[in-house]
């Protein structure tokens, strides 16, 4: 399971947890404008965005988990199992495989407006990668230094939703998710009143409590719940370090720690990583679940006009430093 997130400074944020009980040995990989991506169903890109993100690049081809590109739109693909449904070739529509989605958009759109736009005419087509890696039941959120969307193939076909609170997870639906916010509008940052009885003398005992009922499980529902009261009370000076310290620090509160969950055969769901994209300055950096050390890729020292992939395998060891 996942939850993605945008933060806004003085600068735009945007990123993810990844959380899975494996690795496909993904990599930060920058494609630069001159790569050729070749798709299935409509014509191939020779020209598009540059773009950086993490993927695992298979036969030459990056598949993207999340990535943003230089004109400062990001998408992310999350697990959505059982409600994704994607559909047969449709006549007269761009026809999409899952994972060509994130290329495709960030290939041909700049802001979420153009890629509500080119939304319009896409199908999500069931369409796998290769026989072994077959596809991969997601819903996307989209954003930009503004706004967010969020996007679903589901059985009644393509939903995109506004995303006012820049949050995603996994299941349920992205509406019921927005409806279940209000189970929790009495949740505050500050200490609670005694509204439970006037007849009592209730104390407050502790500092926190005003925050009394926010989830703490792992859950998808759980976790948008928690990571969007967290995101939306989040404060943060507005250089790049307190930015990007303070935006790990709201991934933090919904990490996933071995052990937790169990997925069968003696293997455990943790957060493999964690993103943080600085869609002004086209800056990736990352955490991985040994190495909580913050390291930065920098897709702009990179030759943009290139037709050759490049990438960064993720250090995952952690990094100590010791003052003595």
């Amino acid at each position: 399971m996942c939850t993605a997130v945008t933060y806004y400074t003085k600068d735009h944020y945007f990123g993810r947890n990844l959380d899975l009980e494996y690795s496909y040995k993904e990599t930060v990989t920058i494609t630069p404008r001159n790569y050729e991506f070749k798709f299935r169903k409509v014509d191939d890109i020779k020209s598009h965005f540059a773009m950086i993100g993490m993927a695992y690049v298979s036969e030459g081809y990056p598949l993207y988990y999340d990535a943003i590109n230089e004109k400062g739109l990001g998408m992310a693909g999350l697990n959505f199992p059982e409600n994704a449904d994607y559909k047969e070739i449709v006549d007269g529509k761009n026809n999409i495989a899952p994972f060509e989605f994130i290329p495709y958009i960030l290939s041909t759109c700049s802001n979420v407006e153009e890629a509500k736009d080119e939304l319009k005419n896409i199908n999500i087509a069931n369409i796998n990668f290769s026989e072994s890696l077959p596809a991969s039941p997601l819903h996307w959120i989209i954003a930009d230094k503004e706004k967010s969307i969020t996007v679903e193939s589901v059985k009644d076909g393509l939903k995109v939703y506004e995303n006012p609170v820049g949050v995603l997870t996994n299941n349920p639906t992205f509406d019921i998710h927005m409806f279940n916010l209000n189970n929790y509008m009495g949740l505050s940052t500050e200490q609670p009143e005694n509204n439970f009885s006037k007849k009592l003398n209730l104390n407050k005992y502790s500092r926190g409590m005003g925050g009394l009922g926010l989830p703490g499980d792992l859950s998808s529902a759980s976790r948008f719940v928690k990571a969007t009261f967290t995101k939306m009370n989040s404060l943060s000076g507005d250089t790049e370090s307190e930015s990007i310290s303070q935006f790990f620090q709201i991934l933090g509160s919904v990490n996933q720690q071995r052990g937790l969950v169990h997925m069968g055969n003696n293997m455990y769901e943790i957060t493999i990583y964690s993103s943080c994209c600085n869609l002004d300055k086209g800056i990736y950096y990352y955490t991985t679940y040994e190495n909580s050390q913050i390291t930065g890729v920098d897709m702009n020292k990179e030759d943009l006009d290139s037709k050759e992939i490049v990438s960064y395998d993720l250090i995952k060891g952690q990094q100590i430093k010791m003052q003595n």
